[in-house]
C-alpha cells in the first residue's frame, strides 16, 4: 500500500501500465476494506439497542422489586394495625372464656359435693341409693340427663336409662317414670343452685394476669409495627445497591464495547482517508500518462465505484434512568420510581365476571321480557365490563400502579342494583310491587353519587 501522494515515474510502457495496474488494484482493496464499514455500523447500532433495552430490563425490574417492597410493607402496617385495634376485644373475649372456665369448674365441684341420698330425692330409697352408686352414680356431677330405651336383654318394653358423665348409659331396675323424673329434677335443681352461687366476674388477680398478657402483646406488636418502616427502608437500600450494581455493570460493558467500536471507527476513517489518497494517485497518474486502453478502463471503474455509505452514527435510545451521581444510589432512580400506592385489588374481578355474565346471559331475563329490555341489559352490562377492566388493567401494572378511581364502586353497585330492577319491572310478579322502584331510586342514587365522586377525583388529580 502506498502512502506518498506523488507517483513514481514509470520509464515505459510496461513499467506505466504496471503503476497503473498497482493503483487500481490497491483503490479496489482499499474500498473492499472499507466496505465492511456499513455492517459494521448496523451492528453497533444494534449493540447500542441491545444495551438501551437492557437498561429499560434493569430499570423494569428495579420498580417491580420497590413495588414489592412498598406492597409488603403496606400490607404488614394493616395487618399489625388491625391486631393492635382488635386487642380490646381479644382482652374482652379472654376474660369471657376465663370467667367461662371459672364458672364451670365452680359448677362442677359444687355438683361433685352434692351427694345423692334417699334424703334427697323424693321416691329414692336407701336401697336405690346404693344401686345407682353401684352403677357410679352418686352424685350431681356423675350424670347429666335420661332417656327411654329398649331393655338390656331385648324382652320387655322401653325401659329409662341414666346417661352418666362419663360413659355409658345405664339401668337401674326399680327406676322408671315416676323416679325418673324427681331425679332430673333434683339434678337441675343442684345445677341452678351451683350457677347461682358461681362467680359471676373474675377475680382482680386474673383479671390482671389477661391485662398483663394483653399489654404484652401490645408491646410486641408496637415493636413489630416500627420495626416495619426500618425493614422496608433496608430492603429498599438493598434493592437500591443491587440496581446500583447492575448498573455498574452495564455501563463497564457499554464502555468496553464503546471503546472497541471507536477503534474500529478510527480504523475505517483511516482506510477512507487512504482510499482518497490514493484515488488522488490514480487521477493523477490517469493524467499524467492518459488512457491505457478498455481493460485499464474496465479496471477503473471497477475500483473507483462508490463504497456503500455507512448509516449516520444516530446513538440509540438510552433508558430514562443514569448513573447515580453525588454519592447517592438512589437519587439517580427517583424519576424512574413508580408513585407510591397499593395496586388496584383483585377483588375487582368479581364484579368484571358477574357484568361479564350478564352480558352473556342477560339479567333475569323471563319469557315476558321484552326483546329490547334483554338487549339494553347485555349492552349496559358489556359496557361495565369493557369499563372496568379499563380501569383495572392498567393499575395492576407496576409502572401505573394506583387504586380504582374515586367512585367507581358506587357506580357498579348502581349499575348491577339498576339491572336487578330493570329485570323485576319486566317480571309479572315484581312488576305491581314497590320494590323495583325503591331499587331503581338507589341505583341512582350510587349512579349520581359514583359520578360526583369520579369528577372531584379528576379535578383533582388535573390540579
Amino acid at each position: 500500500m502506498i502512502d506518498s501522494t506523488t507517483p513514481l515515474q514509470a520509464t515505459g510502457p510496461a513499467e506505466t501500465r504496471a503503476e497503473r495496474r498497482r493503483l487500481v488494484e490497491s483503490v479496489g482493496a482499499q474500498r473492499r476494506l472499507l466496505a465492511a464499514r456499513r455492517p459494521f455500523e448496523l451492528a453497533d447500532g444494534r449493540r447500542l439497542n441491545r444495551e438501551a433495552g437492557a437498561r429499560i430490563r434493569a430499570q423494569a425490574r428495579h420498580g417491580k422489586a420497590l413495588q414489592r417492597i412498598h406492597e409488603k410493607r403496606a400490607r404488614s402496617e394493616r395487618s399489625l394495625t388491625a391486631q393492635l385495634n382488635g386487642l380490646d376485644g381479644k382482652r374482652a373475649e379472654r376474660e369471657r372464656r376465663a370467667l367461662a372456665v371459672l364458672r364451670r369448674e365452680s359448677i362442677e365441684r359444687s355438683l361433685r359435693g352434692t351427694r345423692l341420698t334417699a334424703s334427697e330425692v323424693n321416691g329414692i330409697g336407701s336401697g336405690l341409693a346404693r344401686d345407682l352408686a353401684a352403677q357410679g352414680i352418686r352424685t350431681a356431677a356423675d350424670f347429666k340427663r335420661v332417656s327411654w330405651g329398649k331393655a338390656p336383654d331385648g324382652r320387655g318394653g322401653d325401659v329409662l336409662y341414666i346417661h352418666r358423665t362419663q360413659g355409658r348409659k345405664v339401668h337401674v331396675n326399680g327406676i322408671g317414670e315416676h323416679r325418673g323424673r324427681p331425679l332430673m329434677e333434683w339434678r337441675r335443681a343442684a345445677v341452678a343452685r351451683a350457677e347461682a352461687r358461681a362467680p359471676k366476674e373474675l377475680p382482680p388477680d386474673e383479671r390482671h394476669r389477661i391485662e398483663e398478657i394483653i399489654e404484652n402483646e401490645r408491646g410486641r406488636l408496637q415493636a413489630d409495627l416500627a420495626e416495619v418502616p426500618k425493614t422496608a427502608e433496608a430492603a429498599r437500600a438493598e434493592a437500591e445497591q443491587l440496581h446500583a450494581e447492575r448498573l455498574a455493570t452495564l455501563a463497564r460493558a457499554e464502555r468496553e464495547a464503546a471503546d472497541e467500536a471507536a477503534l474500529r471507527r478510527a480504523g475505517f476513517d483511516e482506510m477512507a482517508e487512504r482510499l482518497l489518497v490514493l484515488r488522488a494517485e490514480l487521477a493523477a497518474h490517469v493524467d499524467l500518462y492518459g488512457d491505457l486502453g478498455f481493460r485499464d478502463r474496465r479496471a477503473r471503474s471497477r475500483a473507483l465505484r462508490p463504497v456503500p455509505a455507512a448509516p449516520p452514527v444516530i446513538p440509540a435510545p438510552r433508558a430514562p434512568e443514569a448513573e447515580p451521581e453525588s454519592g447517592s444510589a438512589s437519587g439517580a432512580t427517583a424519576d424512574a420510581r413508580p408513585a407510591p400506592g397499593v395496586r388496584a385489588s383483585l377483588g375487582w374481578l368479581v364484579p368484571v365476571a358477574f357484568f361479564g355474565v350478564t352480558a352473556m346471559l342477560g339479567a333475569g331475563e323471563t319469557d315476558a321480557t321484552p326483546l329490547w329490555c334483554a338487549v339494553a341489559t347485555r349492552l349496559v352490562s358489556l359496557a361495565v365490563t369493557a369499563e372496568l377492566l379499563r380501569l383495572w388493567i392498567p393499575r395492576r401494572n407496576w409502572r401505573t400502579a394506583d387504586a380504582m378511581p374515586g367512585g367507581t364502586g358506587f357506580l357498579a353497585s348502581g349499575a348491577f342494583l339498576g339491572l336487578v330492577a330493570a329485570g323485576m319491572f319486566t317480571d309479572p310478579l315484581y312488576a305491581a310491587d314497590s320494590a323495583p322502584w325503591g331499587l331503581a331510586v338507589v341505583a341512582a342514587v350510587l349512579v349520581v353519587t359514583g359520578a360526583v365522586r369520579r369528577a372531584g377525583a379528576g379535578r383533582t388529580a388535573s390540579g
